[in-house]
């Protein structure tokens, strides 16, 4: 039974790292679209070399920024089908998602620990990022919020309509 969960590792590790090298691939061909050489990016983060050129400094902040805009976007599109496909259960998706990604970054740096806290503070982050304070559970509590202030808006309404009526038969009760 080691032997199957060990090759099923193994095979789980060279699964995402081809995922992962394919991503890269598109990020770099991204990169060099915006005149970039993603093959020496480290040139791009020195300080000598922003200082000399303040426009690398622009398409520095303007590659992190594309780069956050999409991992923001894939990870929002990616829970949400998550969250259209499990609904309920979103939470055990969550879970073996989270156990996966830990298993992945585990075994890959399995003789090296000390590189493998970076990832694992970024799985973790993503893990409560995509909880209950996450974009997607906002969303659904604020337009609950929004149905019961609506809700609440319609029953002042009718106590007033209810008072303005008892206002209006006190009002013919003391005149005659």
């Amino acid at each position: 039974i080691s032997q199957f969960f060990s090759r099923l590792t193994e095979r789980f590790v060279n699964g995402v790292d081809v995922l992962m090298d394919t991503f890269w691939r598109i990020w770099t061909d991204l990169l060099d679209v915006l005149g970039i050489d993603a093959s020496n990016l480290t040139h791009y983060f020195s300080p000598a070399a922003i200082a000399n050129n303040p426009t690398r400094a622009l398409l520095l902040i303007g590659a992190i920024l594309l780069a956050y805009w999409f991992l923001s976007l894939f990870l929002g599109f990616f829970f949400y089908v998550l969250h259209m496909l499990f609904g309920r259960f979103f939470w055990v998706a969550r879970v073996a998602l989270f156990t996966l990604s830990c298993v992945y970054i585990l075994q890959k740096y399995e003789g090296d620990p000390e590189h493998a806290v970076l990832p694992l503070c970024f799985v973790v982050a993503v893990y409560f990022m995509t909880g209950p304070v996450g974009f997607y559970w906002r969303r659904n509590s604020s337009s609950s919020l929004e149905e019961k202030m609506d809700h609440l808006d319609s029953q002042i309404r009718l106590l007033n309509i209810r008072l303005s009526r008892v206002i209006e038969n006190l009002d013919r009760g003391s005149e005659q």
